[in-house]
């Protein structure tokens, strides 16, 4: 039996590298994703030793959408499916700064990023295959949109910034769970816990962290694990279903979200079995 050919991006760093790690050591075939290819290459080395099997690499900046296309159209000329996405790519900036496009980083990478990548990644996949986005229970933070702020994010304060971010990341997997309804593939989200990253370090230095590799048992639980097959649309913390904030739910919201993300990265959204 063929084993799953898994993407994870951001998988140089922090929990990404420690999920990538598992999955790979798991006997899974796996792509890693890195924005600076000297970081991938080592990754690539370390886990060819450890496994036997030197898996394939990716390099683009989540910040440029000219790259993330680029990396999908690379993917898509060299595979005919991809079983996992786990979209773990993220950032936390102390300071404002913008993107190419206009879009407020923390914004673009983490949630702009993901949405791109899953819609143009869409043709590989099939029934059985599995959207992992890696979201925060920082997203309960958000008790109220600021629309008039998006997506440039002139009132700029970093913690509110990243738990936007990560709050579009659970209405993304919601609004995808529902677009790809019957077509056999599976999106969910999950918070991986408080781990100590560089992220966690530059939001919150001081506070109590779990490692790398705990805060990635959650990513690798539902990218695996048979017991969630099938299981869509819903929200993980410590491998278990829970409920996100209340105002991840509102339809209007998700919606509002969605479609803002259609507009700023010109594309049509994801939709079902349209092959």
């Amino acid at each position: 039996m063929a084993q799953p050919l898994i993407l994870v991006t951001g998988s140089t760093d922090g929990i990404g590298k420690a999920t990538a790690t598992g999955l790979a050591t798991g006997g899974a075939e796996l792509i890693l994703h890195g924005r600076d290819e000297k970081k991938g290459k080592k990754m690539q080395r370390e886990l060819g030793q450890k496994t036997g099997i030197r898996p394939d690499l990716v390099i683009a900046d989540f910040a440029r959408q000219d790259q993330i296309r680029r990396m999908a159209a690379d993917l898509a000329s060299r595979y005919t499916r991809l079983d996992v996405l786990v979209n773990d790519a993220g950032t936390y900036q102390k300071t404002r700064h913008m993107t190419e496009e206009g879009v407020e980083l923390t914004f673009a990478v983490n949630y702009l990023g993901p949405f791109l990548l899953t819609h143009l990644l869409r043709p590989l996949f099939g029934n059985g295959s599995r959207i992992v986005t890696v979201a925060s229970s920082a997203h309960f933070d958000v008790d109220r949109i600021d629309w008039e702020n998006l997506p440039k994010v002139r009132r700029y304060d970093p913690w509110g910034a990243y738990s936007l971010s990560k709050f579009a990341d659970v209405t993304f997997t919601y609004t995808l769970a529902r677009n790809l309804e019957r077509t056999g593939i599976t999106a969910n989200c999950l918070h991986p816990g408080v781990v100590d990253t560089k992220l966690s370090r530059s939001a919150a230095p001081g506070i109590t962290t779990i490692t790398p590799e705990e805060g990635a048992q959650t990513s690798i639980y539902l990218a695996r694990f048979q017991e969630v097959a099938g299981v869509s649309g819903r929200y993980f913390d410590e491998q278990r279903q829970v409920r996100s904030s209340a105002l991840t739910y509102d339809r209007e919201v998700q919606e509002r979200l969605w479609k803002m993300a259609e507009e700023l990265t010109g594309i049509s959204g994801v939709a079902g079995d349209d092959r």
